[in-house]
This record gives C-alpha cells, sequence and structure tokens, in this order.
C-alpha cells in the first residue's frame, strides 16, 4: 500500500508499505479521506519541535471499517464510516491519573511522535472509533480538527452568558467559535485580518467580527462589550502580538485560554495578570466528550462544512498540495485528500 512521508523540512515523498493486521481487539481501517493539519504543515516547514523525520503525517481521518477482530463490540461492523482519537493514553502519568488524558505526558498523536493515517490502512483499538450514523465521510473528517477548538471552548468554561472573543479564523478558531456560539450558546466575536475567514466565522456562529487590519481592535471590542471587554478570550493564531492582546483585551475576572504555540518568546505586561485576576489556560488536543459534542453540532446541520473545505486533492497530489499550502498558508482554512 501507499504512504505520504515527510522525509525531511520541505521535502515529501510516497513510499510502499505492507497492509498492516489488526490483532485481536482491533479494527482495520480503509482510509478513505484525510485533512491537513496545521501540525503537519508546521512539520512540513521544520517547526515542528515534536516530530522526527522521516514522519507520515496525518490524523484528521475519514475511514471504513475493513475488518474487526475478536473482541471487538458487534455494534461496530464492516462497511461502517468512521472516524477516530489520535491520541494515545498511558493511564500512568500525573495527568492521566487525573482524568486530563488528554495531555497525557507520554501521548502519541498519529502523524506526530508516531506515524499517521496518510496510506492505505490503519489499525486502531475499538475504544479509539468515534462515529455517527448521520453523518456523511467528510464530516466524520472534520471532527478531529473541530474538537481541537470545542476544547478550548470547554478550558475556558464557556457560558450561555459570556462574550467570547476568538482570535484567528483558521480551522481551529472556527471550532471554538462553533463550539462556544453553537455548542454553548455564547455570544462570539471573531478576530482575524482576512475579511473571506471573518465571513465563514459569521456562518459558523459569530455574532460580531473585527478585521483587526483595518480597525481599531481595543476601541471596537470597548464599544462591543459596553467598555467591559470579553470575558473570555481563545488565542488560536500563535502570534506573540495576538499572545499580549489576549490578555490586555479580557475583562476583569476573565478567562484567557491559548491553543496555538507563539513561534518566539512572548513579552506580557504581566500587571494585567493580577489586576484582571486572570485564569490564564493552555488548551491540547480534545476528549472522546469534545468529539461527541462536536459530532451533535454536526448533526444538527448548523455548522457550513462544505464552505471550510477550501481545496480537495487526490492523494498523487497530497505532496504538492501541502507544498503549495507551505508557500502560501493564509488562504487555506482546509486541504482535505481523498483516497
Amino acid at each position: 500500500m501507499n504512504a505520504l512521508v515527510i522525509t525531511e523540512a520541505g521535502k515529501t515523498g510516497y513510499i510502499e508499505l505492507p497492509q498492516p493486521n489488526p490483532m485481536p481487539g482491533e479494527v482495520l481501517l480503509h482510509v478513505k479521506r484525510l485533512g491537513f493539519c496545521g501540525t503537519d504543515l508546521n512539520t512540513f516547514r521544520g517547526f515542528n519541535p515534536l516530530v522526527t523525520y522521516p514522519r507520515i503525517p496525518g490524523h484528521e481521518i475519514g475511514a471504513v471499517i475493513a475488518a474487526v477482530t475478536e473482541g471487538v463490540p458487534s455494534q461496530f461492523e464492516v462497511g461502517m464510516e468512521t472516524t477516530l482519537l489520535p491520541y494515545t493514553t498511558c493511564g500512568n502519568c500525573s495527568s492521566c491519573r487525573s482524568g486530563r488524558v488528554n495531555v497525557c505526558r507520554n501521548n502519541q498523536t498519529l502523524g506526530v511522535q508516531r506515524d499517521g493515517a496518510f496510506t492505505d490502512f490503519i489499525t486502531v483499538p475499538w475504544q479509539k472509533l468515534m462515529r455517527s450514523e448521520k453523518l456523511s465521510l467528510v464530516e466524520h473528517t472534520l471532527i478531529e480538527p473541530l474538537s481541537v477548538g470545542f476544547h478550548a471552548v470547554e478550558r475556558g468554561r464557556v457560558t450561555p452568558a459570556d462574550t467570547v472573543l476568538v482570535f484567528g479564523c483558521g480551522m481551529i478558531g472556527l471550532g471554538a467559535i462553533a463550539g462556544a456560539a453553537l455548542l454553548r450558546g455564547a455570544r462570539v466575536i471573531a478576530v482575524d485580518v482576512d475579511d473571506a475567514k471573518l465571513l465563514l466565522a459569521k456562518k459558523a456562529g459569530a455574532v460580531e467580527t473585527i478585521n483587526s487590519q483595518a480597525e481599531n481592535l481595543h476601541e471596537k471590542l470597548q464599544a462591543l462589550t459596553n467598555g467591559d471587554g470579553p470575558n473570555v478570550v481563545i488565542e488560536a493564531v500563535g502570534l506573540p502580538s495576538t499572545f499580549r492582546a489576549a490578555v490586555d483585551e479580557v475583562g476583569f475576572a476573565g478567562r484567557v485560554v491559548y491553543i496555538g504555540y507563539a513561534k518566539e518568546a512572548v513579552s506580557y505586561e504581566t500587571k494585567y495578570f493580577v489586576m484582571k485576576e486572570l485564569d490564564i489556560m493552555g488548551s491540547r488536543n480534545a476528549t472522546a466528550q469534545n468529539f461527541a459534542d462536536v459530532i451533535m453540532v454536526l448533526e444538527s446541520g448548523r455548522y457550513p462544512v462544505a464552505e471550510t473545505i477550501t481545496q480537495i486533492v487526490p492523494f498523487s497530489e497530497a505532496g504538492a498540495a501541502l507544498a503549495a499550502w507551505a508557500a502560501n498558508p493564509g488562504i487555506v482554512t482546509k486541504i482535505h485528500v481523498e483516497l
């Protein structure tokens, strides 16, 4: 079977691998559709500190169950469409013992710390499967990236009474917008520098938008919040400027949630940490409950699935599509690859 591999920073190729055989308790998945993640992009660009080369990328998966083994529950049958939780949990580290399995100290995410799903077949424990009879293969492939934003919303303890500011309207930011607005019922203000992405943010649930390149962010936020600032700020860009703006703009007694990594050191005016008595949190990966919440929102039909997918390419063009994305990252929300 074929596999796409990132051989080193800036280079991809295709290799032949033997088809894997599932062990008892595992399922064999025939991979049909994959999404390129920002993590895959950073791996290709050489910016991912968690990756060694060569690496097969891929953890946004739409697949069909090709075979089941002894110990797999009867509700999982050959031919069913599914996605999966691409993370591992050791069960023994302090995070796992406290129930925070999404930040397992020994986690190995598909396509990051271990080879991923950009190949024809993979095997996984049945416990990792997440699926819905009501969703298409395309929608199954969007569950994982949306769930990362949903987890940030959970970390921010968002309620219907909150005004939530989301920096960045890429895929992860859209998940945060949808999680806050469509799942939690909060009022969402989306910030980006791209009007097309801001339009998509409105379709995903944002009530107001701000183009921070064309408008004064602070003045507009103050006007939209009666001078209070937002209750929750979710940062999904990964720039020092937006890391700082999250603390500057959040209201007193507010919550700040960081999803992305800043690519360089960030300097803060730390007095706001104390003056505002802020809760400042990181957000990593997602949980099975976050997956279930995304499934519920997608089943409702309120999320703009088609508009989220920027490009669909065949597997033979996956490497070229990744290189093109690296050359012009701002124009892409989501690339899907069909196998």
